[in-house]
């Protein structure tokens, strides 16, 4: 069964320049929005599929530059018998190294022998698909695939119009599940025939005076109409092809009628049975009209779980659905640069898998805040309720996204960000400052550019709130840990963490006389964050102290605390 190995294309719409080796099962393709995805699903159906004309126009070309060639070049491995034949293909032959990737004209030792189709379109806009290679360019060889071969290896494409499948049209994915052939010509021609008369004989009665105004004009205009005209269908509009042969439920419903996400569904499933005859199928937005346990189907039926995949796959996703059940090795990031696009596979480590499984929906985003835990990413998210009340744009509409790394030591925040920046990823980590991490951990992170947002050496995120908070806001969380945790929590907190010294009626008469003491700040942010059952340790707690605390705050709090606020802020407004 042919599979893709390589993919180049040059000057194709979004796409100035890319080079990618696939792998056999699936490849779905990630990344922010008009990044190349659908165009390179796009480039392989209109090289190799089973077409004889596609009309191009000058937006086909990147940034509308006509003076150089659209090209895009295929290359296929695991090719056939009938492709392997030197006599006819023998200039065309190639290698490809599975191991580094490369491919060259003459194949070597443990290379694979492949074969690559060209599309090239210049200025005047006429496609043109050959075989390629630097051999037969030299050699002034030129050669197409003939369609026959064409046809066997044109890929499925599962789209938004997925019902077209369900009929035994042209490229139907159910002319290739099996080999009998419909070869119906002349019962569909005679079918054609008897519709015709039919009709006639239904449709005449109740057009006689029409038909008597007809016959009576051309006779008086020397028309020869006949004796008695009548109202047939037209020959033209009622021939039938194997197009027309189409399938039904039980009850005669024409499968064409099942919703957009059954369809693709069916489909899927079908092109799992036809593997053998079209190995390749394209994807585009596969979650597209299918709900999540559905969409897990699909990519089930698709080889996702198996070790030797039935098809080829590429795909294209928005949905952390999909993310969730694919694996690092099937997800690959597309990334749009200065002059090319790249695609790199996002991999299998733990950082990748686990942060897959937590928080998929980093890997759609182009910037994303690794977060020591929970508190962190409530705090941050508070920041952006506060952002967006303020009348500033989303951080998530800016394209950004949240990962909390687990809590525990800064190790696993650190490790996720630097998986992430490998993969293209901007990334900034948020963590306290009361826990360090292992030595050199922090210092590689910053040496390949990763950026941090952190207290204080030895101060956790409820350290900082309440002693660089205005006494103002000191009243509020006091106020909203009653409502979280309750007051008895409080005072046995405090009673433990002052040893009998203070309690929390003592510290809240305090404040109505009079500032509060760095003694009750600090005791008050020790008390809070006891393990397991701090005040506000959880995502929505932080988020409401931010947005209805901080943010009110925020004008009256120390220089140190609002440095880190605004480093935040800073990162999630740049685009």
């Amino acid at each position: 069964m042919p599979r893709i190995r390589h993919i180049a294309i040059r000057n194709f719409r979004s796409i100035k320049s890319l080079d990618w080796a696939p792998s056999d099962g699936i490849n779905c393709l990630i990344g922010p929005g008009d990044s190349g995805k659908s165009t390179v699903l796009d480039a392989i159906d209109l090289c190799i599929g089973a077409r004889r004309s596609v009309n191009f126009g000058d937006a086909d070309f990147h940034a509308l530059n006509v003076a150089v060639p659209l090209c895009i070049r295929i290359t296929l491995g695991a090719l056939p018998s009938s492709l392997l034949d030197l006599d006819l293909y023998g200039d065309f032959l190639r290698g490809f190294d599975p191991a580094t990737k490369v491919l060259e004209d003459e194949p070597k030792a443990g290379w694979e022998t492949v074969l690559t189709l060209q599309l090239m379109v210049n200025a005047d806009l006429e496609p043109s698909w050959t075989l390629f290679s630097d051999r037969a360019i030299r050699d002034g060889v030129e050669r197409s695939l003939p369609w026959k071969e064409r046809a066997a290896i044109a890929p499925a494409r599962i789209g938004q119009f997925a019902a077209s499948n369900l009929s035994w049209s042209r490229g139907s994915v159910l002319n290739r599940l099996t080999e009998e052939k419909a070869e119906l010509g002349a019962q569909l021609a005679a079918a054609g025939r008897d519709a015709r008369t039919s009709f006639g004989t239904t449709a005449t009665p109740h057009l006689a005076k029409t038909l008597g105004v007809v016959q009576a004009t051309a006779e008086s205009l020397g028309v020869s109409v006949g004796a008695a005209p009548q109202a047939l269908l037209d020959a033209h509009a009622v021939s039938l092809g194997e197009g027309a042969i189409a399938l039904h439920d039980q009850l005669g419903v024409p499968l064409r009628s099942l919703g957009t996400g059954s369809s693709r569904l069916l489909v899927a499933g079908l092109q799992r049975a036809a593997a053998t005859a079209a190995p390749i199928v394209l994807v585009d937005e596969v979650e597209y009209g299918l709900e999540p346990h559905r969409l897990m189907r699909l990519l089930d039926s698709l080889g996702a779980k198996e070790a030797s995949p039935p098809v080829q796959a590429f795909l294209t996703t928005h949905s952390p659905v999909a993310l969730r059940e694919l694996s690092g090795d099937q997800l690959f990031v597309t990334r749009r640069q200065l002059g090319y696009h790249s695609v790199t596979v996002a991999g299998s480590s733990d950082e990748i898998q686990s942060t897959l499984r937590t928080d998929p929906e980093a890997f759609l985003a182009r910037s994303v805040i690794v977060c020591e835990g929970a508190s962190e990413v409530g705090f941050v998210r508070g920041l952006d309720l506060w952002g967006v009340a303020a009348g500033e744009t989303s951080f998530l509409a800016l394209g950004g996204s949240y990962v909390n790394a687990g809590g525990g030591s800064p190790d696993n925040a650190f490790a996720r960000a630097s998986a992430l920046m490998t993969l293209g990823y901007r990334v900034l980590v948020f963590i306290d400052a009361d826990k360090g991490a292992k030595a050199g951990v922090a210092e590689k992170y910053a040496s390949n550019g990763g950026r941090l947002a952190t207290w204080r050496a030895g101060m956790a995120l409820e350290d900082e709130l309440f002693r660089y908070l205005p006494d103002a806001s000191i009243d509020q969380l006091l106020a909203k840990g009653k409502e979280l945790v309750g007051e008895d929590l409080m005072r046995q907190h405090i009673q433990t963490r002052s040893n009998g010294r203070l309690t929390l009626l003592a510290i809240e008469a305090h404040g109505l006389t009079g500032a509060y003491t760095d003694d009750m700040r600090i005791l008050l942010g020790e008390a809070s964050r006891i393990r397991g059952s701090g005040w506000f340790k959880s995502l929505t707690a932080y988020q409401e102290v931010v947005r209805d605390i901080v943010s009110v705050g925020y004008a009256d709090a120390e220089v140190g605390f609002k440095s880190v606020v605004d480093q935040l802020w800073a990162f999630m407004r740049e685009t």
